[in-house]
């Protein structure tokens, strides 16, 4: 007995076993509180789910806003093409609506024109590069169609026929630069009678007539109305061309001109109405 508490070793390791199994004793049965060895390893687990964590989020963050991204461009896309096809609508109705005002404003004039014979066309082209001069429209020769003849839109006269073929025929506008094809013979509806002249040129920037050789012994007003006089031979008498706006002496001071607002939208002509010329109407 002597020798074993004599021996130190021995009794350090015996201490250091009983101190052990108290620690072991006192985490099992504890005092209500959280063992020791449990915190520690409560601590190691929440820092490395925190370290973890971090990247993880920032790859599930990315991810959500690429297809946040994705979806908000294919809702932009679809919203577009509503707005694109709602665009393309309204373009199509104003036209519409544009289109119905000139067949109307035709049929208006079919009233006023009962005492010529007509022939009704609806324009199927017209250059660009030449929108003042001239229009293809679908009648021709089968539709009795023949050079000479006057042609209406709307409420005025917009020009003649300069050719012809079986199934379309050119107009030659009033509005032209041609000084060969632009003279139209006229007489103004004034207080003091009717006073004649000639339409024979195109003011672009006012978009206005000129009509010339008109006598310095009348007066003419605003707002008279100008129509074909009948007495070039080719037009019949009495189609309206458009309302004098000003008046003014030409460069040499000998006789009057008139500048004539024309009664048709000559820069929107759609449907026209060819009229013949008869005995009756002719002079």
């Amino acid at each position: 007995m002597n020798q074993f508490f004599s021996n130190k070793k021995l009794i350090i390791l015996l201490v250091s076993v009983i101190v052990c199994l108290g620690l072991i004793a006192f985490s099992i049965t504890g005092n209500g509180k959280t063992p020791v060895v449990q915190k520690f390893t409560n601590d190691i687990t929440a820092i490395t789910g925190r370290v973890l964590a971090k990247p993880t989020n920032a790859v599930v963050n990315f991810i959500e806003a690429v297809d946040d991204l994705k979806n908000t461009y294919k809702e932009n896309q679809l919203l577009k093409s509503k707005i694109d096809r709602l665009y393309e609508t309204e373009v199509e109705l104003s036209d519409l609506k544009q289109d119905n005002q000139k067949m109307k404003e035709q049929l208006e004039l079919q009233d006023t024109l009962s005492n010529y014979q007509k022939i009704n066309g609806t324009v199927i082209s017209r250059n660009p590069d030449n929108w003042i001069d001239q229009v293809v429209v679908d009648r021709g020769s089968q539709s009795g169609i023949t050079i000479g003849l006057s042609v209406m839109a709307d409420n005025g006269l917009i020009g003649r026929v300069i050719e012809v073929s079986p199934t379309s025929s050119k107009v030659q506008l009033i509005t032209t630069l041609d000084q060969n094809n632009n003279r139209v013979a006229a007489s103004v509806s004034s207080e003091e009678g009717f006073v004649h002249g000639v339409i024979n040129g195109y003011d672009a920037e006012t978009n206005r007539l000129i009509m010339k050789q008109i006598t310095t012994d009348v007066t003419l007003k605003t707002g008279d109305q100008v129509m074909t006089s009948g007495l070039g031979g080719v037009s019949p008498s009495s189609l309206l061309i458009g309302t004098v706006d000003e008046v003014k002496l030409d460069a040499h001071g000998l006789s009057q001109e008139a500048y004539v607002t024309p009664a048709s939208d000559l820069n929107d002509i759609r449907y026209v109405t060819f009229i013949q010329r008869t005995a009756e109407s002719g002079e």
